[in-house]
């Protein structure tokens, strides 16, 4: 697919259909769930719209693929959704893709918001030529401990209602997700998570800007579709791209990250990308937590380790570290498949 399509902004009178491609969370914290539908209402102004899936368990989606791929193409095809957002992550939405029909999706431009396991359906949308939104779940970055973001909701705002995400500018603080969801909706939403002052952006690599469309998402997805190579575009599709990687609350050691790099760069793909954005780092989760000095040694483990292999692959490359996309809050929905311009002097430009 030579031409890309950007999906119609969400018009006052449209639906924001929320959907589980992935995994039942929302049925394990229905309280969490009502918090997120509450604040795309109340701070967005969404009409949102509950799609059956949604409410599944988790051991139904897992056990019916099929089922979700079919509230992908019902979602679509609605004529009163404008947009439609993935509830949360999990681990297996590949199983999903077999049962997608493009021309569906290709008829029914669709805005798209995922993040993690979603960026399955992400890349599988790039390949159609269909522009995606990767970095906001409605369970992990709306429904968040806490306010409502300012900085998620504004980035939010302009992937939902504008033509285009337009400059971004680093968050001036950040919070790992490690509030668990035992809480009652009111404690859970008065909560205060463990913020952490950023130095905005760090670049390396070349110091010339460069612009291309942008493709990748999370790490182990992106990993599971070199493994599989049913859905990689084209190597040539990659040329001028830019590169975009971030990494789960799994929390990858280094040398994890070195050998998917690795493995990237024999495949003569790491090359072809003409820019690297990556994702700031999860550096703890509910189920690991750290204390500050390993999050600050994992932080610097993980860009040395990307930096060293990008070095050896593509040295030409335009790189930034500490994008605010991928497993921690705030975060940006950023359009996989949309054109980006990356440089020291030019920031982070969408088009």
């Amino acid at each position: 697919m030579s031409e890309f399509v950007t999906p119609p902004s969400l018009q006052s009178d449209d639906e924001l259909a929320v959907i589980a491609p992935s995994s039942g969370g929302a049925a394990e914290a229905p309280h969490i769930l009502e918090l997120g539908l509450e604040r795309l209402e109340s701070r967005l102004g969404v009409d949102v719209t509950v799609h059956p899936s949604a409410r599944q368990s988790d051991s139904y989606l897992r056990e019916h693929p099929a089922a979700r791929a079919a509230a992908i193409h019902e979602t679509f095809k609605d004529p009163d959704v404008g947009a439609v957002m993935a509830t949360i992550g999990g681990d297996d939405q590949l199983r999903v893709l077999e049962h997608l029909d493009p021309a569906v999706l290709r008829e029914n431009p669709t805005r798209f918001f995922g993040l993690s396991d979603n960026t399955n359906l992400s890349l599988y949308l790039y390949n159609h030529g269909i522009i995606s939104y990767n970095g906001v779940s409605l369970l992990s970055e709306v429904a968040t401990p806490g306010p409502f973001p300012e900085y998620t909701e504004r980035y939010l705002r302009r992937a939902l209602f504008e033509d285009s995400l337009g400059e971004l500018e680093p968050t001036e603080q950040w919070f790992d997700m490690t509030e668990g969801w035992n809480q009652s909706k009111a404690e859970f939403a008065a909560a205060e998570p463990e913020r952490h002052d950023t130095d905005g952006w760090t670049w390396a690599g070349s110091d010339d800007p460069v612009t291309g469309r942008l493709w990748g998402g999370c790490l182990s997805i992106v990993r599971w579709h070199l493994m599989t190579e049913r859905y990689l575009p084209e190597p040539d599709r990659l040329d001028g791209a830019v590169l975009a990687l971030e990494t789960a609350e799994t929390l990858p050691d280094a040398d994890r990250v070195k050998w998917f790099l690795t493995a990237m760069g024999e495949r003569e793909l790491l090359g072809r990308f003409d820019g690297v954005m990556v994702g700031r780092p999860a550096t703890e989760s509910w189920f690991d937590r750290r204390d500050e000095d390993e999050r600050k040694r994992y932080r610097q483990d993980q860009r040395e380790t990307i930096l060293s292999q990008l070095q050896r692959y593509n040295p030409d490359a335009t790189v930034v570290f500490d994008v605010d996309f991928g497993h921690t809050n705030p975060g940006v929905a950023v359009p996989v498949g949309g054109r980006v311009t990356l440089g020291p002097g030019e920031g982070i430009v969408f088009e």
